[in-house]
């Protein structure tokens, strides 16, 4: 006990002898604000040293801390601080006056500086006092009383917890980036001081968790031990009241050690750390699993009710209520064009050949969906056009997904982006697939497997359109219910009518009794009313007048037969549910795929049709959505089927529209972009030639408006097919034709016998030279849309052109002599080689036919066998020969007419 009030003597002499000046220098940046009485201030700053062992009173100074007034700024991030700078100016006031009541030896407040960094108040002060050893603890002991007993110290946020101490060094006010936490180290500049004495010294401010001991240090390194609180405040209070102390390591005060503090960040246990990097193939894949589970059950919810929120126009701000207000009432209301859409000349007959096509459409899309509609036809048929005018008639959402805008996609990640795009997937991280490649390869070298974490690009395809379907099947739900939502107050009200129309014939017969009125008269045994409790009947009714109105009594005097009533009622209620489940099924989405095409793009378009194709099919099945997939070839339904082999497609077909449709949109489009032009007979012969084909129809107004003629403008066109059919058809080279799915040979013979009539036979052309059979070609020139094959019955029957104006193109290909020539030698060529084959075939088998005549000679009948057979081989041989010369003279004279050419 006595060694314990020494040290505190000794702490107090210490820190009351040392020089301390008042001054505001350009060190320190905090924000510091002074309160004190001008006069004594300056007579303070002006006495630099203290006297001390003066036996009459003498003047001192010293510092006091003053804790909880601020927030402790925890870091950076932390906002608070800045709150209680706005209260800085009142609490350091309120502070002052609280601090300034106490007059024990002659007590007085010298300056106030903010710590706001560690939420306190440094407190100047000066006294008098003979023994400073006992005035101190005198002073801080008055001082706490007087707090406590104005209740408390102030605080920011008006809670009283804080408290007065005294500072036994020197205080230390840093701006570092080095904000407070609960474990303060001390650092000691001389001997160590024992645990014990540490503790004796630094229990006061709270209580202490352990105490770490001095560990061996780096030369030029100050040991250090270090203290854990319980508590934050006692933390930075111990920090802030011991800094720069000096403690006697003796009784005798000879060795002193004078504290240096600061604050440590916590270092957290290395158990989950060592656990992890010991156990990477167990920890990992767990933790990867756990990652991925709680990401899918945060973002795909909200996912789906994106998608949700795209096919009911959530956030389509032109569906709000107040922009259509606004648009009608300002940019409708003040357009000065007058303009108003005339009713188009071209449009009754334009689509007059598509009504078998919108009528098997609208017969789809009002039937329970179990398959898929396959739309095909040549570009520029109409198809896009149908579509938006049955969806804008019917009035019915759809989610367009364009697989040619996709296509262009140069990498996964575009593709993805652009899928989640078109169907208001979000949010969505398609740049997380790279880095989880990058993470696998690393996961490789250190578990020696993949972690799991990418995946590839079918695997993100499906992922984002199973979510998608999810959202479909909940707007699907959504409307059902409303739709039974909306039954059912039809049915109430309708029931609600009848029992109106009950009542009211009751208040006709006179049989109709409220209960409401017994509680104004009564309901004993005869009320005011003359009314009884008893029920009434149809005796009581009074005598209802007579009538003449035809069918209210038959002939018979019958009233109307109930079973009548009863038939009505039954129909009238399946009328009624016909029309709701015919609501019902128009109010399903509607998914439309455009595009839906193989060519070009790739292994990565390939990938994306066969997912479509799967999700589609399962769409259907699951009749969530009606399902629409739009194709510029028929061709491309053999990939729909494969993913619904159970159930036939609904394939509909269009074709160009007719001569007389094509005239009419030609002059309609002229007529709107004020062309007036008045066609003669020549050039309605021309634009004939490009049939209707509205892309081509599309070219040739443009080229007109250009101011070319008709008779120009189409001849550009048929020289232009010209350049892109040789080099689709034919390549530019040898190297080229040998990557394209038919030969020359093939291409050429079509373009000759399409050049002279509209359309061939399929199958005669199959079977003759150079397809001997293989339909392959054919389809693949189909593909290319260098042809068309027509069906019967669902078979190929016809062969026409791709495109009405190819028939032109062909003839000018075919009236190409030195093209011309060319192609038929190397066709000639192909047939002399087969017929020459033929010859060889044909004289083998003679000689063998020879042998077996003279081994069979003595055989009956069998001279005549061979005889038969060998005139057979003769004929064909004869046939074969002459094939051949013929076709050798013609080379000869098409090599005569490439010769001139090139004279």
């Amino acid at each position: 006990m006595l060694h314990s009030k020494k040290l505190l003597r000794t702490l107090a002499s210490s820190s009351t002898t040392q020089r301390l000046l008042v001054t505001s220098s350009a060190g320190h940046t905090g924000r510091l604000r002074h309160f004190a009485d001008s006069a004594t201030a300056g007579a303070v700053a002006a006495d630099q040293e203290l006297q001390q062992n003066v036996p009459h009173a003498q003047t001192s100074e010293g510092w006091l801390w003053v804790d909880s007034v601020f927030p402790v700024r925890l870091g950076r991030w932390d906002l608070r601080p800045y709150i209680g700078y706005t209260f800085e100016e009142g609490l350091l006031e309120r502070l002052r006056i609280l601090l300034s009541k106490v007059n024990t030896h002659d007590f007085q407040v010298v300056s106030l500086e903010p710590h706001s960094k560690d939420g306190g108040v440094f407190v100047k002060f000066k006294y008098s006092a003979e023994d400073t050893d006992t005035a101190l603890p005198t002073i801080l002991e008055n001082l706490r009383e007087n707090v406590h007993s104005h209740g408390g110290v102030p605080s920011w946020v008006g809670l009283s917890t804080g408290e007065v101490w005294l500072v036994k060094g020197s205080p230390w006010k840093e701006d570092l980036n080095r904000y407070a936490t609960a474990i303060v180290k001390v650092s000691f500049d001389g001997p160590d001081v024992p645990e014990e004495q540490l503790y004796d010294l630094l229990r006061p401010y709270g209580k202490i968790g352990d105490i770490t001991p001095p560990s061996p240090a780096p030369a030029g390194t100050l040991r250090s031990a270090t203290v854990s609180f319980r508590s934050l405040r006692a933390a930075t209070t111990a920090r802030n009241a011991i800094h720069s102390a000096r403690v006697p390591l003796s009784s005798s005060g000879q060795s002193l050690t004078t504290l240096r503090t600061s604050y440590q960040q916590p270092i957290a246990a290395h158990a989950i750390r060592d656990y992890v990097t010991s156990h990477p193939k167990l920890f990992l894949p767990v933790l990867f699993f756990l990652i991925g589970t709680v990401t899918y059950a945060i973002f795909d919810p909200i996912r789906v009710l994106m998608v949700e929120g795209k096919m009911e126009d959530w956030f389509d701000y032109k569906k709000f209520t107040v922009y259509k207000w606004l648009r009608a009432n300002t940019v409708e209301r003040f357009s000065f064009s007058g303009h108003t859409e005339e009713p188009s000349l071209a449009s009754q007959g334009v689509w007059k050949e598509r009504q078998e096509a919108e009528d098997s459409l609208q017969k789809y899309l009002t039937d329970l969906p179990s398959t898929i509609c396959f739309v095909h036809g040549p570009q520029g048929s109409g198809k896009s056009r149908m579509l938006n005018g049955i969806l804008k008639e019917s009035g019915r959402k759809a989610m367009i997904i364009d697989v040619g805008v996709l296509s262009k996609a140069s990498s996964d990640m575009t593709l993805v982006s652009g899928l989640a795009s078109q169907t208001g997937y979000w949010p969505i991280f398609s740049f997380l697939n790279s880095i989880n490649n990058i993470i696998d390869l690393a996961s490789v070298g250190v578990i020696g497997q993949k972690a799991g974490l990418s995946s590839s690009l079918n695997d993100q395809l499906k992922q984002i359109l199973d979510v998608v379907g999810r959202g479909l099947s909940r707007v699907n739900t959504s409307h059902h219910t409303q739709q039974e939502r909306q039954s059912q107050q039809a049915e109430l009200k309708q029931n609600r009518s009848k029992e109106n129309a009950i009542i009211r014939e009751k208040i006709e017969k006179g049989l109709w009794h409220d209960g409401r009125i017994d509680a104004i008269c009564g309901n004993g045994i005869m009320s005011e009313l003359g009314m009884g409790i008893e029920r009434f009947t149809e005796s009581d009714a009074d005598p209802r007048p007579p009538t003449d109105l035809p069918g209210v009594i038959s002939e018979k005097g019958e009233r109307p037969s109930e079973s009548r009533e009863d038939r009505q009622a039954e129909e009238a209620k399946q009328k009624q549910q016909r029309a709701e489940n015919l609501h019902s099924v128009e109010s399903m989405p509607v998914v439309i795929i455009k595009g839906f095409d193989s060519k070009g793009g790739g292994s990565r378009k390939a990938e994306l049709l066969d997912v479509l194709s799967q999700w589609a099919a399962s769409l259907a099945e699951g009749q969530v959505a009606h399902i629409i997939v739009v194709s510029d070839n028929r061709e491309n339904v053999k990939r729909l089927a494969k993913a619904l082999p159970s159930k036939p497609l609904t394939q509909i077909s269009l074709s160009d529209a007719d001569n007389a449709s094509a005239m009419s949109f030609v002059k309609q489009k002229l007529h709107e972009s004020g062309v007036d032009v008045k066609f003669s007979q020549q050039q309605l012969a021309y634009i004939d030639r490009l049939g209707g084909r509205a892309s081509d129809l599309e070219s040739l107004i443009h080229k007109v408006r250009s101011g070319l003629t008709v008779e120009e403008a189409v001849d550009d066109l048929v020289i232009r097919g010209v350049s892109e059919l040789r080099k689709n058809a034919f390549g530019d080279d040898i190297e080229d034709a040998k990557s394209l799915p038919w030969t020359r040979e093939q291409a050429w013979i079509l373009m000759k016998q399409l050049s002279k009539q509209p359309q061939i036979s399929y199958h005669e052309v199959l079977m003759d030279f150079p397809f001997k059979g293989d339909e392959t070609p054919l389809r693949s020139m189909e593909h290319a849309e260098l042809i068309s094959i027509g069906t019967v019955n669902g078979r190929p029957s016809t062969i026409r052109p791709g495109k009405p104006v190819y028939k032109y193109v062909f003839e000018r290909l075919v009236h190409d002599t030195t093209f011309q020539a060319t192609q038929d030698i190397a066709f000639n060529e192909k047939v002399i080689a087969s017929a020459e084959a033929t010859v060889r075939a044909c004289e083998d088998e003679l000689l063998t036919l020879k042998d077996v005549d003279a081994g069979t000679a003595s055989w009956w009948g069998s001279k005549r066998a061979v005889e038969m057979r060998a005139n057979h081989l003769l004929r064909k041989m004869r046939t074969a020969q002459e094939k051949v010369e013929t076709l050798e003279r013609q080379n000869a004279t098409l090599k005569k007419v490439l010769a001139k050419s090139k004279a």
